[in-house]
């Protein structure tokens, strides 16, 4: 065995940060969890603090560490309490830990996962939006800290796995032609459109073979997960955006597939579990059992395909406009999803109008040029603004417009 890696989970109560917790809890002499983060998640963060123990814990504000502070010293535990934005950077950076599972939903976890990378630390990779707002920045302190850093989400890591040993980020030499991204398609595949004005979020997060939070299943639900993933993988694997194809696969057993210049395509195949990818990410580049039930294939019997239905699934193709445009529209694309789901959650937007308010604030706001973080922020503020000025008018354009280039 390897000698033991010292763990930062930013998020630790989400389900890819408890699917981090259930891997390592299996080899306790290979992992040491240094600290852990959450919200407002305090029970369950807790329970975690008691059964790993670790020397931090972090929280969103001064009353949940209060709280959390209380019920961990009345149970003897020494685990130190912090709270706030600048905690969750400085658990990410601690000199100890050397590995960094990024697991915070939304841009909230852009900073700490930033801090991750800037302090040269492993990094696990579940936070998508950190690339997809922030990509060109993102990925420049990546190259420039010499960070490995591995992706969680289901396809990417197959995408990994599939690629050549050596990749280095040149598709051309690889032999790569495409990526195919698989989808499951969601709860709505089939339904009639004309249904979709009427979903509920309880349907939306109703997800037919993944368990997730509720923001990524409506992500799932619109497909817009898909199209953040596409936007990842441009960065994470160097692709344009014409070599990243996505199909519908609803089985959710090939995860992703690469495909050769020689028609050879390789695929990662799998029960939808994601302590799989995890497992590979925390013993890469050895593999670690994880728990995971092991494929029958003769019991499968049959695998299925299709093209997305792209008036099904509209956020798929303003999620590539966002990409053609590059500089801040993916942010802004993040940014006006980020508050139609919100908002689609809170039942003050319809399902189908998700993608109307996307569309109008992308239209709005003109593209460009990211240098640092602070750029990001600042064009995400002025996304989330348009996008409530929107809501609080209950109307918006239904014609996509073009993006505005600003020089």
């Amino acid at each position: 065995m390897n000698a033991s890696r010292q763990i930062v989970i930013l998020g630790s109560t989400g389900s890819v940060g408890s699917s981090t917790l259930d891997v390592i809890a299996r080899y306790p002499e290979r992992f040491k969890v240094v600290a852990l983060t959450a919200h407002r998640q305090i029970e369950a963060l807790f329970k975690q603090c008691i059964e790993f123990e670790p020397q931090y814990a972090a929280v969103g504000d001064a009353r949940s560490a209060e709280l959390l502070l209380a019920r961990l010293r009345a149970a003897g535990s020494a685990t130190q309490v912090l709270c706030g934005e600048q905690a969750l950077e400085q658990v990410a950076a601690l000199p100890q830990a050397d590995t960094v599972m990024a697991a915070i939903v939304g841009i909230a976890g852009l900073r700490a996962t930033f801090a991750a990378v800037q302090a040269g630390k492993r990094v696990l990779l579940a936070n998508k939006e950190a690339l997809v707002t922030a990509g060109p920045v993102f990925m420049n302190a990546v190259r420039s800290r010499g960070v490995t850093l591995i992706p969680i989400d289901s396809e990417h890591n197959a995408v990994f796995q599939a690629l050549p040993g050596a990749f280095a980020g040149d598709l051309a030499a690889a032999g790569v032609r495409r990526i195919l991204l698989t989808a499951s398609g969601g709860p709505f595949r089939e339904l009639p459109l004309e249904r979709l004005s009427q979903v509920t979020p309880e349907e939306a997060c109703a997800h037919p073979k993944w368990v997730m939070g509720r923001k990524i299943s409506v992500d799932s639900a619109t497909m817009m997960n898909k199209g953040l993933e596409i936007i990842e993988a441009r960065w994470l694997f160097n692709a344009a955006e014409e070599q990243i194809k996505v199909v519908i696969h609803p089985e959710s057993i090939i995860h992703s597939l690469v495909e050769y210049c020689d028609g050879s395509m390789l695929a990662q195949l799998g029960n939808p579990d994601m302590r799989t990818p995890i497992a590979f990410a925390l013993g890469y580049p050895q593999r670690l059992e994880a728990g995971v039930d092991f494929l029958d294939l003769a019991a499968l019997g049959q695998l299925n395909f299709s093209a997305p239905d792209h008036n099904r699934f509209p956020c798929l193709e303003l999620a590539r406009d966002a990409l053609r445009a590059s500089g801040s529209a993916p942010t802004v694309l993040n940014a006006a999803n980020e508050v139609a789901v919100a908002a689609f959650l809170d039942s003050k937007l319809r399902f189908d109008q998700i993608p109307v308010l996307i569309g109008h604030v992308l239209a709005e706001i003109p593209v460009a040029q990211l240098r640092d973080l602070e750029d990001v922020f600042s064009v995400d503020r002025r996304a989330r603004d348009c996008a409530g000025t929107w809501l609080a008018r209950n109307a918006g354009v239904t014609v996509r417009r073009s993006l505005r280039v600003t020089a």
